[in-house]
């Protein structure tokens, strides 16, 4: 079994993410589903073949990585295919990999359903906007987009902070300088501290993973940078719990009127099944008004919810409105709507179910 054969397939199929794990068949996710590429049960010895195959395709990087600490995050890019991103790791004293797939061409952003007002964040000039959602819901792609979008209008330098570099930028009208974790710099935080130093006006901070990190972010949107970044969660009200909760208890309250200063906007994403077997996102957006900065000051991160639910003239939209608006137009049915809600108990009775 060939490494080339099976990237190449799954390219052809559409396949979003490639499973190499011993006892399995490879298997590729389409639209959310799990597939096999044949009935071949992978052995440990076949895994380990597999993945030699993909280092030497990382401009030979060492396998010793994954061999030796069990795990292992790397891209790299077959000419003519398609980028990938990697995730190697031991389960089981085998070696597996988890691979995504990513287009060399950067997407249209009206194809994947991205909303212009989400474009729209990336014409701010300062502050921090914080794209979330959990794993594989799009956020890179949608950073990606608002990052293509800031290189084509603005002559402007974009620093990216990545692990590992997902979607290449070409210079545009902007200098972009796209840095990987662990190839280019050692850590976030090293690279986020130099790029202070490198006069950014646009930073894209793949993560925010340890307080660490967001406090120079914080730092950084603070003294005039436009600052991207996602985090791993679902809803504005609980990403800024989770930014404030990443601290200790006798920093929380300044650090909830420093991020009330510097949020400009939260955008949350799901990918959801849809009637005819593709996936489309739903998003919540909530902009950044003077109300509920008092709301993140005064720690009344509550009340956020019901402000997005009534600001659709401040370009707000609840998630569970997204999803509303999807199932009356016939992409998903109400019972994935309800699936993916916030308030599965409200939404079902907006849908009168």
């Amino acid at each position: 079994m060939d490494i080339t054969k099976i990237l190449t397939v799954a390219v052809e199929r559409g396949a979003s993410d490639i499973f190499i794990i011993a006892g399995l068949p490879v298997s590729f996710k389409v639209n959310g589903v799990i597939q096999y590429l044949d009935d071949e049960r992978l052995t440990p010895d076949q895994t380990a073949d597999l993945i030699s195959g993909i280092y030497a395709y990382a401009h030979g990087r060492d396998i010793h990585q994954v061999t030796v600490d069990g795990d292992d995050d790397f891209s790299f890019a077959l000419k003519g295919v398609s980028r990938f991103r990697v995730s190697t790791y031991k389960q089981r004293g085998s070696l597996a990999a988890v691979i995504r797939v990513i287009t060399f061409e950067l997407p249209n952003p009206q194809d994947l359903g991205i909303p212009d007002s989400v474009l729209a964040l990336a014409r701010r000039n300062k502050g921090l906007v914080l794209v979330t959602g959990p794993a594989g819901s799009g956020k890179s792609t949608t950073l990606a987009c608002m990052i293509d979008q800031i290189n084509r209008e603005e002559a402007a330098h974009i620093i990216t902070l990545e692990d590992p570099l997902e979607y290449l930028h070409s210079h545009k009208k902007s200098i972009v300088s796209q840095r990987e974790v662990n190839t280019d710099t050692t850590s976030f935080v090293t690279a986020l501290r130099a790029a202070l130093r490198q006069s950014p006006d646009v930073i894209l901070l793949g993560e925010m993973r340890d307080h660490e990190t967001i406090t120079i972010a914080m730092t950084a949107a603070e003294t005039g940078h436009l600052i991207l970044s996602s985090l791993h969660t679902v809803g504005a009200a609980n990403t800024i719990d989770r930014v404030i909760d990443a601290f200790p208890p006798n920093q929380q309250h300044q650090i909830s009127v420093q991020l009330a200063m510097v949020l400009q906007a939260v955008v949350s994403q799901q990918l959801v099944p849809t009637v005819d077997g593709k996936i489309a996102p739903a998003f919540e957006i909530m902009t950044v008004t003077p109300a509920i900065r008092n709301m993140i000051r005064e720690s009344k991160i509550h009340q956020i919810d019901s402000v997005i639910g009534t600001s659709a003239d401040e370009n707000m939209i609840a998630m569970d409105t997204s999803l509303e608006r999807l199932c009356r137009s016939g992409v998903i049915t109400a019972k994935t709507a309800l699936e993916f809600a916030t308030n599965p108990d409200l939404l079902s009775k907006k849908l009168k179910l």
